[in-house]
């Protein structure tokens, strides 16, 4: 469980600062709204980038799979990164209900991917990812930085 368990917590913690920034938009504090949403994408794409570099690579390699389940994580990305980019203009503009209207879209996206990441993709990485190839692939993953 050491991929998933490792994981699982980033989502977590991801989760709990977009939280924050919404809770900010909500209130119309758009300075803390700005610091807090920037926190959440950089965790986001930091922990995306950890994923996509160092963690993708391993399962495929390990198991030939290359057209399954990480091609779709890519493409949630893809979507998540373009939301991302949406919010960030729309806290820009101090556009309360087109930032919630964003958040919510990203929210529902971002539970259904992290649900597919935590109960199929991790699950599969801990159990065919030879233990030594596991250890190697987390500390890779936590030296990636933006």
């Amino acid at each position: 469980m050491i991929i998933s368990n490792h994981m699982k917590a980033e989502h977590r913690e991801c989760d709990t600062l977009f939280a924050a920034a919404e809770e900010a938009i909500a209130l119309g504090e758009w300075d803390t709204a700005d610091e807090r949403f920037l926190h959440f994408a950089n965790e986001t794409l930091r922990h995306f980038k950890q994923e996509e570099e160092e963690l993708f690579p391993a399962f495929e390699s390990a198991t030939g799979m290359t057209q399954g389940p990480t091609q779709v994580m890519r493409y949630e990305h893809e979507q998540v990164k373009g939301l991302i980019g949406n919010m960030a203009d729309a806290i820009e503009k101090q556009d309360k209900d087109a930032a919630l209207s964003i958040a919510e879209s990203m929210m529902i996206l971002l539970q259904q991917h992290n649900m597919k990441e935590e109960q199929m993709l991790y699950a599969m990485c801990d159990r065919q990812l030879p233990q030594a190839l596991k250890e190697e692939t987390l500390e890779a993953m936590k030296k990636v930085t933006l």
